[in-house]
């Protein structure tokens, strides 16, 4: 049985405003593990008409393994998941907040709070951004991963956790799905369900979203319950289109990317791609994707010895993809991936070879194109970019 676990910590919460940036003058954020030799978190400025990232720093803020970055949609907040764990230099799970000052994008620090579980490496907003979605994803089988529900305050500070869920894992893959595994949990476009997808399980977690109801206990489970996927896929992130209609996930370890109908809380398969076919488990290591602005075209990391980005084409009444390209990410484990606010760039964060890499891209056909840069960045995780208010 599915476990919610209320807390006794409940905390007042507030709404953010929406806004719409342009996209004229902006900055790059990038998370990264620090293991190494990154400090945490790095502002740069991107050159929109060149593609290319300045190297010097804007700033440096310290942080240990910032390796997720959440956006409030008017840019005024910032929230970091903390990745750590057992064995890491701290080996506690935390979330943190940052204010962003409007005009010159510094960063400076609300408050940090614990995650409650090992390894959180996902998080995302509510809808009015009153609660904040943490995926602690666990590497270790003891104690597995959950999934922790954070109050924000309107001033961007987090409250301690209220409410957290676990799920039975699948057991298909000893290795890898002994316990559950939580890689990302997101809310629908209406704002009133929130989907978590389980590495560990096999499946996506639905919950219907009510925090007005009960501020503490802001989730309860949707019906249907969750989504059955194939045994050994390993669900890792979702998203949902522009129009609310369809919803791509990336299955990390099958290399797959199901294809959802999006109605009334429920998500229907319609169409499954291979992104490895006829190739080694080596390749299959599914990570990110992100769909253009426009909605026509959709791309995704698979990583392994692969090491490709496949961009498809989007059906628009269907959602249904159609591959267009492959292309080399020119380095190793591309773990995120942006696309800039102009469309003309994408970038791609390649952990383990420390390395972002920028390539052009064509907005009418959706290919990429030649590279422009390879900025040395040790150990990018992910990537969010500033506009000017």
């Amino acid at each position: 049985m599915r476990k919610l676990w209320p807390l006794l910590m409940a905390g007042s919460v507030g709404a953010m405003g929406f806004q719409v940036a342009s996209a004229e003058d902006y900055q790059l954020l990038v998370g990264s593990y620090t293991a190494g030799q990154s400090q945490g978190i790095y502002r740069l400025n991107f050159d929109a008409a060149t593609g290319q990232i300045d190297a010097k720093p804007l700033q440096v803020i310290k942080s240990e393994n910032p390796s997720w970055l959440t956006l409030s949609t008017d840019q005024r907040q910032l929230f970091v998941v903390n990745e750590n764990g057992p064995g890491q230099t701290d080996p506690v799970g935390r979330v943190s907040s940052y204010a962003i000052d409007p005009k010159t994008h510094e960063l400076s620090l609300i408050n940090q709070v614990q995650s409650l579980g090992n390894e959180p490496t996902h998080s995302s907003l509510g809808f009015e951004a009153s609660h904040l979605f943490v995926s602690n994803y666990s590497v270790a089988e003891d104690p597995g991963g959950t999934l922790a529900v954070l109050p924000v305050g309107a001033d961007g500070k987090l409250k301690p956790v209220v409410q957290m869920s676990s799920h039975p894992s699948s057991r298909v893959n000893p290795e890898r799905q002994m316990s559950a595994h939580v890689h990302s949990t997101v809310s629908s476009p209406d704002g009133q369900y929130v989907f978590s997808n389980d590495l560990g399980a096999d499946q996506i977690f639905a919950y219907r979203f009510d925090p007005k109801v009960n501020p503490e206990l802001p989730l309860t489970a949707a019906t249907p319950a969750s989504v059955q996927l194939p045994p050994g896929s390993g669900p890792r992130h979702l998203l949902f289109s522009a129009d609310g209609k369809h919803a791509w996930l990336t299955m990390e370890m099958s290399a797959q990317v199901a294809v959802f109908d999006y109605k009334d809380g429920q998500l229907k398969q319609t169409q499954m791609v291979e992104l490895a076919t006829g190739q080694p488990v080596s390749d299959k290591a599914a990570a990110a994707l992100h769909a253009s602005r426009d909605g026509k075209f959709l791309y995704v990391s698979n990583r392994g010895t692969a090491n490709q980005l496949l961009v498809f084409s989007i059906d628009p009444a269907s959602g249904h993809l159609k591959e267009l390209q492959r292309r080399s990410v020119e380095g190793d484990h591309p773990r995120e991936f942006s696309l800039d606010p102009s469309g003309k760039f994408l970038l791609i964060a390649n952990q383990k070879s420390n390395q972002i890499v920028v390539v052009e891209r064509d907005s009418k056909t959706g290919l990429l194109g030649k590279t422009v840069q390879k900025l040395p960045m040790n150990a990018p995780s992910d990537l969010k970019f500033l506009v000017r208010q």
